[in-house]
Parts: structure tokens; C-alpha cells; sequence
């Protein structure tokens, strides 16, 4: 006989229901369902007894299992996958007949081995917790002041329920103090001017890299930038914070460089170096001395301008590389490149960054071409048996305006594909100095020169 004290010592059942009980015979493993089933619902509805109401149980498929039960839910042995409701306050009368305060619910929590009710008794803490947030947020938006760029609102709040990012907030260790700190980062986002993210972060945290990408507080400061429509979501780390004034280092990232400079800068011939985004920001570029020498190439990967470098040196490589998603700052210095008289020839991968990047660059630089970025080009760059061929998520690719066959060839095929497999194209064009597409007449002098190799003008000053 089963029997526990007044007070459950296992603590599963609420006021000692069952004190002097015998469960022996409740508790078979046949009956188990019985009390499993009972079980959700007592943490779905919050009331660990389950004395009072209804509830609807379905038979399990086991005879045994259904012929446990008999005499407690009825007089007849249910079917197998067959729905009965049960009146619990009937039930609870049968229990008793094995201990003087027993009841369903006490008898499902010995079953399961834990006291029941806890996920309704969770989800009240959480919502309460979430007003809470709630309100706090919106007492420290209100005490922003009122050049505030980011101010937090009560539809912002719903937005930020509704992306997950309420729960994200909910899980961190201090939820509280992460509003706090948020809304002193809105309140210290510059009105004119800019200010380093690292001198912010500093001045929030004490961390110079509190507001680093993937910790909490930067994401949430994005976040209410984003549903106050200051930013955009999916927007690029670098162009979402110079929204706010916020420089991310302007000495890191930038444009990897062969053959293009400022205006006034000597730099050895096939010398790669990196122009970093404050001087992208602060350069004139010159004009091109000669329209027929007047294309620039734009790639996204650092592996095409390796190559380059081993094109023969008389050859004048005129190549920027991305390295990846470029920001703002760097597509704004390609159309400062575009407005001084240059021709830019445009690429990327065959993924949804790549026709991304080549988006952004024709959408800022109207006088752009897509380089090497058709459907035919797609095709022909497909590895013919990649070792782990990757995916493509058809939704994030968008269109491709400057060709509409390329987007229906991507989400046809499903698989990305990458400059290096056109290297050999592409280094082409960047012996010949124009897009193949670009072909000049070859009765043209320059022409000629250019397609036998001899001409050896370059961009820029170049040392001797």
C-alpha cells in the first residue's frame, strides 16, 4: 500500500490529498495513460486538483490499457481512438474510495512524478512579466528627450511580440536593465555629426564592445530602430548604424583596390591596398583621361583580385572588391567614382547576397552595368559536381531587373555559384580593360593596341 504524509513530501499534489491513500492500484503502468492525459490538462487549465468541470480523455489502442480504467470513467471498456467526456466531479467520488481527500489531479501528478499546473501558473508569470516590460519601456520612452532619432512606441512593441523579439528579451538573464541600457543608447544616438559605436558602447556599458554585433543590446537597439522605421530590417549592419550616426570603425572594411586611387595618391603599379571607409568618405576621385580607358570593375570576392594580380604587368587592372556586402559608405563612393566620367561593371555571387549587392550598386549608381551577372553566365559558373552543393532560399533572392531570365534560372536550379567559377572570363575582361559585351570596333587603333596587350596607360599617377 502507497501511502505519503500530510504534507506530500514529493510535494506533487496541494494539501496533502494524498494522505493515507492507497494508489497502488491507481498507479499501474496500464492506468498510466489515464493520468498522462489528465496531467495536460491540469498544466493547460492551471488546477493541479481537477475536481470540478469536465474534460474529454481518448482511448489508447492497448486493450490492457482500456480495461484498466474500467469501472473509473465507466461501465463499459471505450474503443480504441474513442473520446469520452468525463465528469470530474464523478471521478473525484471514486477516488475517494481510496483515500478520504483524493482527487484526479493528485493521482496524475504521483503518475507523472511532478506537481501539475505549473505551465499555467508559467504563462501567468510571463505575461505578467511582460507588462511589466511593457510599461517600463514605454516610461523610458517618454523620458528621451525630444531630438530623440529612436523613439520607442506602443505599436513598435507589438511589432517586436510579433517577430520574437519580445521572447529574446524575456530570456535575457536582466530583461529590465536591457531597456534601461537601451534607452540610454537612443538617448545618446547624435542629432548632427557621428559617434564612434566603440565610444558609445563605452559610454552605455563600460564595454567598448557592448554594442558589438550579436550581443543582446545591439540587436534590441536595431530592433526599435527598425520598427520606428528609422531603419530597415535585413539592412546591413554598417548601413543600418550610420542611419543612426553611429561609425562602425571607419578604419576597418572599406574597398580592396588595384589600379583605382584618390586623386593625387602615387601607389607602385599592381600594388592591391585597402581604402578604408573614412577615406572613401573624405576622397575626390580624378576623371578618366580617356573614355575608351574608362571602365571600372566591382567584384565581391578577394579571390578575383589575387588573380588579377597575376595578369601581365603592363596590363592596367582597374578593380575594386567588395569583400562581401559593401555598406553604404562604399557604394556611395562608387557613384562619387561614376559622376567623375567612370564606366562601373558590377558583380557578385549567384546567391542572394550577390544579386543583393549588384541591386544596391544599380539602384545608387544609375549609369552601373551588370558584369558577368546573365543567365547564361549562372549556367556556365554551376559546378558540374559540387562535394556539398549548398541551397538556395527561393523567397531571398529577389529580382534581377538587368536581366529577369537570371532569378527564374536561380530558383530553377536551386543552387548558388560563385565568381571563381568565371575567373577565366572575367580575368579576360580585365586584360582587355571593357566588358566582353563592350567589344570596341577592332579597326579602332586603340583597339587593336589593347587586344594585342601593348597599351600600358593607368588610372592614376602611378610611381615609375
Amino acid at each position: 500500500m502507497s501511502t505519503a504524509p500530510a504534507d506530500c513530501s514529493q510535494g506533487w499534489c496541494p494539501d496533502g490529498a494524498c494522505h493515507g491513500a492507497q494508489l497502488d492500484s491507481l498507479l499501474t503502468p496500464e492506468a498510466r495513460w489515464l493520468w498522462e492525459q489528465f496531467a495536460v490538462r491540469a498544466d493547460k487549465r492551471g488546477d493541479p486538483s481537477m475536481t470540478a468541470g469536465t474534460t474529454v480523455i481518448t482511448a489508447p489502442q492497448g486493450a490492457g490499457q482500456r480495461a484498466a480504467v474500467l469501472g473509473l470513467i465507466g461501465t463499459r471498456i471505450l474503443a480504441p481512438g474513442e473520446r469520452r467526456k468525463i465528469r470530474l466531479e464523478q471521478l473525484t467520488l471514486r477516488l475517494r474510495r481510496h483515500g478520504g481527500h483524493l482527487t484526479p489531479g493528485a493521482v496524475a501528478a504521483h503518475a507523472v512524478g511532478r506537481p501539475l499546473g505549473s505551465a499555467a501558473a508559467e504563462r501567468a508569470r510571463q505575461a505578467a512579466r511582460t507588462a511589466g516590460l511593457r510599461l517600463l519601456r514605454a516610461r523610458l520612452s517618454a523620458a528621451l528627450p525630444g531630438h530623440a532619432p529612436v523613439r520607442p512606441s506602443d505599436e513598435g512593441w507589438e511589432e517586436l511580440h510579433h517577430s520574437g523579439r519580445v521572447a529574446r528579451i524575456l530570456q535575457h538573464p536582466a530583461p529590465e536593465e536591457l531597456l534601461r541600457r537601451t534607452a540610454e543608447v537612443l538617448r545618446l544616438l547624435p542629432v548632427r555629426g557621428c559617434v564612434d559605436r566603440r565610444v558609445l558602447a563605452h559610454r552605455v556599458t563600460g564595454d567598448p564592445h557592448g554594442l558589438d554585433a550579436g550581443t543582446d543590446l545591439a540587436s534590441l537597439t536595431l530592433a526599435e530602430a527598425a520598427v520606428a522605421g528609422v531603419t530597415g530590417s535585413g539592412m546591413p549592419l554598417r548601413t543600418a548604424w550610420s542611419r543612426l550616426r553611429v561609425a562602425l570603425d571607419s578604419l576597418s572594411g572599406g574597398l580592396l583596390t588595384v589600379g583605382v586611387h584618390p586623386e593625387g595618391w602615387v601607389v607602385p603599379a599592381r600594388h592591391p591596398c585597402v581604402l578604408p571607409p573614412y577615406t572613401l568618405t573624405e576622397a575626390t576621385w580624378p576623371r578618366p583621361a580617356r573614355e575608351e580607358d574608362s571602365w571600372v570593375f566591382v567584384t565581391e570576392n578577394p579571390s578575383i583580385t589575387t588573380a588579377a594580380l597575376a595578369l601581365p604587368a603592363h596590363v592596367p587592372v582597374r578593380l575594386l572588391c567588395t569583400v562581401g556586402t559593401p555598406s553604404a559608405v562604399e557604394v556611395d563612393a562608387l557613384a562619387r567614382l561614376a559622376d567623375r566620367g567612370w564606366r562601373i561593371a558590377v558583380r557578385a555571387d549567384f546567391d542572394a547576397a550577390g544579386l543583393a549587392l549588384v541591386r544596391a550598386v544599380l539602384h545608387t549608381v544609375p549609369t552601373a552595368e551588370a558584369w558577368h551577372m546573365t543567365a547564361a553566365d549562372y549556367t556556365t559558373s554551376l559546378h558540374p559536381s559540387p562535394f556539398e552543393p549548398g541551397a538556395l532560399d527561393p523567397d531571398r533572392l529577389g529580382d534581377t531587373p538587368w536581366d529577369p531570365p537570371l532569378a527564374a534560372a536561380m530558383r530553377a536550379c536551386g543552387r548558388p555559384a560563385y565568381e571563381e567559377g568565371l575567373l577565366d572570363q572575367l580575368l579576360a575582361d580585365l586584360h582587355q580593360g571593357y566588358p566582353s559585351a563592350h567589344a570596341p570596333s577592332c579597326s579602332r587603333p586603340t583597339a587593336r593596341r589593347r587586344l594585342r596587350g601593348q597599351e600600358s596607360a593607368c588610372l592614376l599617377p602611378m610611381s615609375p
